[in-house]
Formats: structure tokens, C-alpha cells, sequence
């Protein structure tokens, strides 16, 4: 199933979003800022099915195949690290 759209200027009074969390100047924070989110979500949305299980967001599954990249980990440990706290190893 596709992964449903975010309302990205709609705020929780209860909850911070990433970008208020993060330091603006970490450079996965930049990068994520360069990225060009909504034309990577127009060209994956073709893969995805209307039927079935609804599908995790795009980008995270983007997010964290550039993390397990840049990092040389595994699929099991890129999972396991973003599950614990989002913080990518050092090098």
C-alpha cells in the first residue's frame, strides 16, 4: 500500500518535529535539507501498491539506505541502530 502524505506545516502542540530537535548545522541535518524530498516520494511512489499493508514513509526508507551506506552497516544493524536512537556510529 502507498505511504500516506504528511501534512508537513501542521504542528502538534504536544510533540516537537525532527528539525526543532536536531542541530541545523549537523551534517546530516544539511544533507537532509538538500535533498529534493518530493521528487525521490514521485519517483518511488511507483513501486508502491494500492492494496496491502500500509507502506512506512518513503523517505525514512531512503533515509535509512543512505545511512547504511555511509556507514557500511548491515540491514540489520542500520534497523537496530535508527530503533535505539537515530544516531548514526561514529567513524
Amino acid at each position: 500500500m502507498k505511504p500516506q502524505k504528511t501534512n508537513k506545516k501542521q504542528r502538534s502542540f504536544l510533540f516537537q518535529t525532527l528539525s526543532e530537535v536536531c542541530d541545523p548545522r549537523h551534517p546530516l541535518g544539511k544533507l537532509g535539507e538538500e535533498i529534493e524530498w518530493e521528487s525521490i516520494e514521485e519517483a518511488f511512489a511507483g513501486y508502491y501498491s494500492q492494496e496491502g499493508r500500509p507502506a512506512k514513509p518513503i523517505r525514512l526508507m531512503v533515509g535509512l539506505i543512505l545511512l547504511k551506506q555511509m556507514y557500511n552497516m548491515s540491514d540489520e544493524n542500520v534497523v537496530e541502530r535508527w530503533k535505539e536512537n537515530g544516531v548514526p556510529p561514529k567513524k
